[in-house]
């Protein structure tokens, strides 16, 4: 048995780790327009987290959107049916299409909200224009990802990594020109991070989009569209019921934080670009949490597919100590580095000290921030949404989120007060969602016995 769990272990982080150097990619791209934003002003970095804030709450939801193609790819693929896995794409395609649409006009027409939200009135003047940009970006983005969770469902992850690896120069050499105006183009600062992010996504979607329709890796799923790519409602609701519970369960993770970032960005500009910086590096280590989730999600879907409960229980307990394992190292690693992270940033003294402290609080979630992400991602896998979606928001809006004001404002604790009412919704979800899944998988396979 213990030789079996070994193998689960390792075809779970063998199938994680092109996700997760993926995510890590597409997470390091946020992470130097950052840095290379921040060594303009602290100002200029508060902007770009008031924007990235406002506009990660409808990205994840386009993102889990695109995750519903991977779930039902996954499983068709675990009854090795290409038709179905064609008719998955195409319809697939078409709704996360028209999701990207109206989630970009939202942030595009929408951009004056920053207006409204209490902030540094010239962080909200330099942050306007790159929330334009940043919002037709999502376009692209959102194509991207629902071609990649395409071939991560069907266990070809390395595709996408590849192409999100090769983003990172591109990106980078994009944001010299354009931030700082060099070779003669013009000084854009925070708006030329914004056009860089738009050509990066754009040119990484089309390279994807004719990899998939060309390769001969993918033809043979290809090959069967004429009959399989037309769009079908009933597909489409089966799409939506995964979708929407998925895009629900990250809006209200995100929205979270986004709405602490928000109410910390009232109490100053220092606080702000320090809440920016933790939750920067935080978010750096969650994706790998995410890569573990995705990677057990898929394999436990493909299970589900051929109803091996005994193979989703073992795939579930293995990611699962992972993830526990993972938290753990990175809880260790911010501890010993806090004051050293933040200078990658920023160099204000006083952003410098929050960042510091607002670290040892992400230090201590790590753990329950990797097993909540995990075992919401088992739970996707074996098609169980809805109550989950519940246990989250619970967790972090009736709990986490009032402890967090009450810290924040009546007990005088700043940012770190927002930060602790965090940790305690995250501990809860990460409680609720790991208990939800043994349970499920236990009452499955007492039926089965």
């Amino acid at each position: 048995m213990d030789n079996w769990k070994d193998k689960e272990v390792y075809k779970t982080i063998q199938l994680a780790i092109p996700i997760i150097m993926g995510e890590l990619a597409q997470m390091s791209l946020h992470l130097i327009d950052t840095a290379m934003v921040g060594a303009i002003s602290y100002k200029h970095l508060a902007a770009a987290s008031l924007v990235m804030t406002a506009a990660n709450i409808p990205f994840v939801i386009g993102i889990g959107m695109t995750i519903s193609v991977s779930q039902l790819v996954s499983m068709a693929n675990g009854r090795r049916d290409h038709q179905l896995i064609s008719h998955y794409l195409f319809n697939g395609f078409i709704l996360c299409t028209f999701f990207a649409l109206v989630i970009s006009g939202g942030l595009v027409f929408g951009r004056n909200i920053l207006k409204h939200l209490h902030q540094d009135p010239q962080v909200v003047e330099l942050a306007l224009p790159f929330m334009t940009l940043v919002g037709l970006s999502i376009i692209p983005m959102l194509l991207f990802m629902t071609l990649k969770q395409f071939t991560d469902g069907l266990e070809y992850t390395k595709t996408a990594m590849m192409l999100s690896l090769l983003a990172m120069p591109i990106n980078i050499f994009l944001n010299w020109l354009l931030i700082y105006g060099h070779w003669g183009f013009p000084r854009l600062e925070l708006a030329g991070a914004g056009y860089a992010t738009l050509i990066t996504r754009t040119l990484i979607f089309i390279v994807l989009a004719l990899i998939v329709l060309k390769h001969k890796t993918f033809r043979r799923f290809i090959a069967v569209s004429e009959r399989q790519w037309k769009y079908n409602f009933k597909t489409i609701r089966e799409l939506l019921r995964i979708g929407i519970p998925s895009s629900m369960q990250l809006g209200v993770e995100v929205c979270a934080f986004a709405v602490s970032g928000i109410i910390i960005g009232t109490i100053s500009a220092v606080s702000q670009a320090a809440h920016q910086i933790a939750l920067s590096c935080a978010a750096f280590t969650f994706m790998v949490s995410m890569g573990l989730s995705q990677a057990g999600s898929i394999r436990v879907s493909n299970a589900y597919g051929r109803s091996d409960w005994n193979k989703i229980r073992v795939i579930g307990k293995t990611t699962l100590v992972t993830a526990l394992l993972y938290g753990s190292f990175c809880g260790i690693i911010f501890i010993i580095f806090r004051w050293q992270l933040p200078l990658i940033f920023n160099e204000n003294p006083e952003v410098i000290s929050l960042s510091a402290l607002l670290l040892l609080f992400a230090a201590v979630f790590q753990i329950s921030d990797a097993t909540q992400a995990t075992g919401a991602g088992l739970l996707r896998g074996i098609k169980d949404v809805k109550i989950p979606t519940i246990l989250i928001t619970l967790a972090y809006w009736v709990i986490g989120l009032p402890f967090g004001w009450l810290f924040a404002f009546h007990y005088h604790m700043g940012a770190a007060g927002m930060w602790l009412g965090l940790i305690i919704g995250l501990t809860l979800a990460s409680v609720f969602l790991g208990m939800r899944f043994i349970k499920m998988v236990f009452k499955r396979l007492k039926t089965t016995a």
